[in-house]
Order: C-alpha cells, then sequence, then structure tokens
C-alpha cells in the first residue's frame, strides 16, 4: 500500500490554472498533488550572444523554492549570494527538456525564458515545473502568433515530465515526498508527446533494478505523460 492510498499506476490530481499573473506573456500555476508550482514565460528580443545572426531562438529556465516551501524554512539563495548545485542542475534540465521541444529557426531570434518557482514542495518539484512550464511556454508562443511575430508554430510536441520509482518492492508512479525519500529506486521520465524521450534521470538509492523494472517503469511513465499532456492540451486549448 502506497503511504497516499494510491494504486501503482495511479497519479495524484493534477490542475493547471492559466493566466495567474498580471504582466508575464503566459504564465500558470500548476498542481501535481500537494506539489504547487508558478510557472511564468517572459519574451525577451535578446538573444545569448553565441547566438547572434543565426537565426534560431532560444529558450532558458530559472528555478527557485520559496523559503517555506518546505517543512522547514530554508535560506533564500540570494541571501547567500549564489545559487545551490541543486538548483542550478534542475534550472538546466528544464531549460534543454522545453529547448527539445521547441523548433528554434521557426521562433527567431528571440528568447524565451521560463521562470519556475517552488510555492509548495512534496516531492518531483523539477517534473512539475518542466511541465507547467511547457504551459507557460505554449502560452507565450500563442501570443506571438496571435501578433504575427511568428508565423509557424514553434512547439513540435508537449514537453513533460514525470517521476517513477521502486517503492516497497513495487514499481510506482507519481512519487510523493513520503515515497521518494524511501524509493530503492528513483527515476524522472522526460518526454515529448506520450513517448518520444527527450532525458532520463534514474539511480538506485539502496537496491539495484534489472531491466524488467526498468521497462515497468518506462511504462508507467508513457502512462503519466499521456495524462499530463492532455492536462497541459486542456489547460492551453
Amino acid at each position: 500500500m502506497r503511504p497516499s492510498g494510491r494504486e501503482t499506476n495511479e497519479m495524484r490530481p493534477v490542475s493547471i490554472e492559466t493566466g495567474v499573473t498580471k504582466h508575464a506573456e503566459g504564465s500558470c500555476l500548476i498542481k501535481m498533488g500537494e506539489t504547487h508550482v508558478l510557472c511564468t514565460a517572459s519574451l525577451e528580443s535578446r538573444i545569448p550572444p553565441f547566438l547572434k545572426n543565426s537565426g534560431l531562438g532560444w529558450v532558458t529556465a530559472e528555478y527557485g523554492m520559496l523559503p517555506r516551501a518546505t517543512h522547514t524554512r530554508m535560506r533564500r539563495e540570494a541571501a547567500a549570494g549564489k545559487q545551490g548545485g541543486r538548483t542550478v542542475e534542475i534550472q538546466r534540465l528544464i531549460g534543454r527538456s522545453l529547448r527539445a521541444g521547441v523548433d528554434r529557426v521557426a521562433l527567431g531570434e528571440r528568447q524565451i525564458t521560463i521562470d519556475c518557482d517552488v510555492i509548495q514542495a512534496d516531492g518531483g518539484t523539477r517534473c512539475a515545473s518542466i511541465t507547467g512550464g511547457w504551459v507557460a511556454l505554449r502560452l507565450a508562443v500563442n501570443a506571438l502568433m496571435k501578433s504575427g511575430e511568428v508565423i509557424s508554430d514553434p512547439l513540435i510536441a508537449p514537453v513533460s515530465a514525470i517521476s517513477c520509482g521502486i517503492y516497497a518492492g513495487q514499481p510506482v508512479l507519481d512519487l510523493d515526498y513520503p515515497e521518494d525519500s524511501e524509493a530503492g529506486v528513483d527515476g524522472n521520465f522526460v518526454m515529448a508527446g506520450p513517448s518520444k524521450l527527450i532525458e532520463v534521470q534514474m539511480s538506485a538509492e539502496g537496491a539495484t533494478f534489472s531491466r524488467d523494472q526498468m521497462n515497468a517503469l518506462m511504462d508507467l511513465a508513457e502512462k503519466g505523460a499521456a495524462e499530463l499532456n492532455a492536462a497541459q492540451l486542456a489547460a492551453t486549448s
């Protein structure tokens, strides 16, 4: 039995509310169970220097957690004077994951910055950030297309991410914090659409895993991605 009482292939409730901020070209509040992340997309005319005159656009991301997103208060990274290694790793993951679903020629020489701020954390914050980040990106691109600045849709497929792992000896979908903290195997699957892989992060957290178990987790990830894609498209239609 999972701590939440869910079936092994059952996700937490997912909701995506769009248009939650006034100024951003795209925004949403994504809730995956008790994990809540605010995602915004900002259009910028500038691009990184290495892309100047290349005709290519750029999508990048920043990620952060509010001080009381977890059980105890965390010090703001700005107060420490630098970002932590985990923050840097996650925001790079978000950026490259979203770029994998973008035709950067069709986007043109402009940058879209995705900001993901974790309001409340209960496991899977990077997955929620990627999934919600795509929704914010979709809305920003819609604005570009409506204004005529972009003619051809640069978004190739919805990008989502879901966690899967081995908990109490069983492959399970969408780990919350109690499961994530005790899982024998922990994995994050980033996907374009329901079946194409962008990135897989898997590690044994105290027990090795077999090829059959990895395949079982992959099957769960595809199921989760299909459900997330449905939620993304419903939120942006």
